[in-house]
């Protein structure tokens, strides 16, 4: 499993890259117009091409990627900041109504999708890449809430922390002490999929309009303004299709590797 961590990483670490590239320099300027260059093939000058409009594909998927990735991060982010204080305040409450309180919580927000949450933030306050943020983030906190807890649970029934509960440390002590950094492995690797699932998630938003607007490029949208010109210019649609399956391709494979890697009973077994 190695191997499937190395090209995952390698493949997160492109996108990655073009991201942080794109803060400071692409090739052409996203917003400039060019309709005389419109739905050029990849050639030395546009090495994917151009869309409909004549902007560097090239340039908009640099742009597009850091677009994917600020949004899904700050998304899980947010799932973790939140969800991971509930999960392990639902542990150290165990079978109590605070426990029973948050799980149904999550229960509630778990049956409305991200995109469903998105519609009814839009709703309110437009579409907007900070709406798909929240939308996201939101059905990020009971995923973690719920890993956080079902780690936290085997760890409670451990002899030392029941010696840390007669030393006289608190729930609350003991929570951060010993149970967070006992399950850091599974919070890491948790992440990392949700990440994956925010990239994508973003891409499904932005295709429906809900997410980041024009002119800030995003692959979703990509998608979207390139599905009636596929059979004219299939360059414009394939593109973004890539960069969209490879990184979260690659994201998984980093997830499966790092579980992997970071889960002793699996090393144990090899």
């Amino acid at each position: 499993m190695r191997g499937g961590l190395a090209l995952g990483a390698a493949l997160a670490s492109v996108a990655l890259l073009a991201a942080a590239v794109s803060a400071v320099w692409t090739p052409y300027d996203v917003t400039a117009l060019a309709i005389a260059e419109k739905l050029r093939e990849p050639s030395a000058a546009h090495l994917l091409g151009t869309d409909h409009f004549g902007r560097d594909i090239l340039s908009m998927l640099m742009v597009g990627a850091r677009t994917s990735i600020a949004v899904a991060l700050v998304a899980v982010g947010i799932g973790m900041g939140v969800g991971v204080p509930l999960g392990l305040l639902a542990a150290a409450r165990r079978g109590g109504w605070l426990d029973e309180v948050i799980m149904r919580g999550n229960d509630l927000v778990f049956a409305f999708p991200s995109l469903v949450i998105a519609i009814l933030i839009t709703a309110v306050f437009g579409p907007s890449a900070v709406n798909a943020i929240l939308a996201i983030g939101i059905f990020n906190i009971p995923v973690f809430a719920r890993v956080t807890r079902g780690g936290a649970l085997s760890l409670w029934t451990l002899d030392y922390i029941r010696a840390a509960q007669v030393a006289g440390k608190g729930r609350a002590l003991i929570s951060v002490e010993h149970i967070l950094p006992n399950i850091l492995n599974l919070l890491i690797v948790q992440g990392t999929i949700q990440f994956s699932l925010g990239i994508l998630a973003e891409a499904g938003l932005s295709y429906v309009g809900l997410g980041a607007q024009p002119p800030t490029p995003s692959w979703g949208r990509m998608l979207a303004e390139a599905q009636t010109m596929v059979t004219l210019a299939p360059h414009v649609a394939v593109f973004p299709g890539l960069a969209i399956v490879l990184t979260v391709v690659g994201l998984n494979l980093m997830g499966d590797g790092l579980r992997d890697l970071l889960d002793p009973r699996l090393r144990r077994a090899r």
